[in-house]
């Protein structure tokens, strides 16, 4: 029996067989489009014309900001700090506009506008799927309107009375030269930004804050810059009895010690020996976190501690209002230095006594750098004067140290300067200072006037104290004020005196223009003046 076998067929490959998709026209425009594709039977163009994605989304809105903090509120309480055309505005423009949740944000971006125009414009870019299988990408813009609001703290800052905490400083000396360096502190570092109000009151100065942690920011920065002494307490406000909730004012009171730079002070004798055995009858050369005390007859140093000296507290001999002007006669340095200070023995009398007697004085200074004779320098007398202090009676009464009181002790010298100071090329900072209702006195006026005057010469004087303090250059205004009323009292002075004053006042200490800082308040130049200038 025989078999047939069937000729090969061929069968064709599925890649070769052409699939051909369904047509249909758009029945909006009529344009041929893939049916199986399409979406509501419209071509992409006519679904970009039809669909709008951002419907729904705010086109307006408002963005309120205070004007006093240049803060931005972001609802429902919160302020927020945000410079203009940054990313924390930009986030805050997104966040005041309702149903942007519902889509996808691509970008975002400022448009620019007018600063003074009180509008800000953001162009957004969006994605959302229309149909099924097909997303859309539209670009719309949206303004702001910028509208004032004043925030609750700057609202309670022109509000009296609304005070949280406050921080009281106070010291017990007749002059304001601690709180005048205590006042160049803070405005270097900045530490009295927090505060609402600055009171100034018979002994020291009142910091009010609105909240508890600002007054105890600031008392931290015044206990690393000074020795102080602090004392806390606080006064129930109001209380709601059904949640508990209490309200409290805090008050801190710090004290400063009261001894200041080139005071004479005597130690208390067992003090002295702990504190390394220096001799009791002390200069205070440098107040800082602690005291620190010079014995102008061996160069010998100190530091009292803040927690020592309130362990048992003691006062100043004198002060700078008791210094007398004494001329250096002779002065011989003997050899040993420490810093800045070199010791020699000096013979010098009083002022005063030049042509009426010949009345000098033997005593070793620390001045032995800077005293040339004829000089002028001023110190404490110390022959005939009865001071009020147990700690000096303790000092006369001991055969030890008895006999080591000197006649004079000098401090610091003396530059002869005209009674009109010359025009200063730098000047101080001042913080803006509450007077209370009543105005200071004529006398009062004076006296601080006086005190700083003194403390500029201290500034120009002394380099330490120089380097703790911002020192800036004079305003344009401010020189040519000084020079118009130089002039004018160069016109009613003899030539010759007017050539004395210029020879002495070659040796008057100055304050070099690389030290001075350029302050950016005086930076802004009005047309008017540029145009002069050129």
């Amino acid at each position: 029996m025989s078999m047939d076998i069937d000729a090969p067929v061929s069968i064709p490959s599925l890649l070769s067989i052409q699939q051909t998709g369904a047509t249909i026209l758009c029945c909006n425009c009529g344009a041929p489009i893939d049916g199986t594709t399409s979406a509501g039977a419209l071509c992409y163009d006519c679904v970009k014309l039809t669909v709008d994605i951002s419907e729904g989304i705010q086109r307006e809105a408002t963005l309120h900001i205070c004007r006093d903090c240049e803060r931005w509120l972001q609802p429902p309480a919160h302020w927020i700090t945000a410079a203009p055309e940054s990313r924390e505005l930009l986030a805050l423009c997104l966040r005041k506009l309702r149903g942007l949740s519902k889509v996808r944000i691509i970008d975002a971006s400022f448009i620019w506008t007018e600063p003074h125009s009180r509008r800000v414009k953001v162009k957004i870019t969006i994605q959302q799927e229309a149909f099924q299988g097909t997303i859309l990408q539209q670009t719309f813009e949206v303004e702001y309107v910028v509208a004032y609001h004043q925030c609750p703290d700057c609202a309670k800052s022109f509000t009296a009375n609304t005070w949280r905490a406050v921080v009281q400083v106070r010291q017990k000396v007749p002059h304001k030269r601690t709180f005048l360096y205590l006042e160049q502190l803070i405005l270097k570092h900045s530490a009295h930004r927090d505060t609402i109000n600055i009171k100034e009151v018979r002994d020291g100065l009142d910091f009010y804050y609105s909240q508890r942690n600002h007054a105890e920011k600031f008392l931290d920065f015044l206990t690393s810059v000074a020795p102080v002494r602090t004392k806390k307490s606080q006064e129930l406000i109001s209380m709601d009895i059904h949640t508990s909730t209490k309200s409290y004012k805090f008050s801190f009171s710090v004290e400063l010690i009261p001894i200041c730079k080139d005071d004479l002070v005597a130690l208390p004798i067992k003090l002295a020996k702990q504190i390394g055995n220096i001799a009791p009858l002390t200069i205070c050369y440098r107040i800082g976190t602690s005291i620190n005390l010079l014995d102008p007859n061996t160069l010998q140093t100190a530091d009292v501690s803040t927690p020592i000296y309130w362990r048992s507290p003691f006062t100043s001999l004198a002060d700078v209002q008791e210094l007398v002007e004494f001329v250096v006669m002779d002065i011989e340095p003997l050899g040993p230095t420490k810093g800045r200070f070199i010791l020699a023995e000096a013979t010098v009398t009083r002022a005063s006594d030049l042509g009426v007697n010949d009345t000098t004085y033997f005593t070793r200074t620390h001045l032995g750098g800077i005293l040339h004779p004829g000089d002028s320098v001023m110190g404490y007398h110390l022959t005939g004067t009865n001071f009020n202090s147990p700690q000096f009676e303790a000092l006369e009464e001991s055969s030890a140290h008895a006999s080591s009181i000197p006649d004079v002790l000098l401090v610091k010298k003396f530059y002869a300067r005209k009674k009109k100071t010359k025009s200063r090329n730098w000047r101080l900072k001042r913080m803006n200072k509450d007077e209370g209702e009543m105005l200071p006195k004529k006398q009062d006026q004076e006296r601080m006037e006086r005190d700083f005057e003194m403390f500029l010469r201290d500034v120009e004087e002394d380099s330490e104290l120089r380097g703790t303090v911002a020192l800036y250059k004079a305003r344009q205004e401010q020189r040519e004020r000084e020079k118009e009323r130089v002039r004018m009292e160069g016109v009613e002075t003899a030539a010759s005196v007017v050539e004395t004053d210029e020879d002495d006042s070659e040796d008057l200490p100055g304050i070099d223009v690389g030290e001075l800082l350029e302050d950016f308040e005086d930076l802004h130049v009005r047309d008017g003046e540029l145009e002069h200038d050129e």
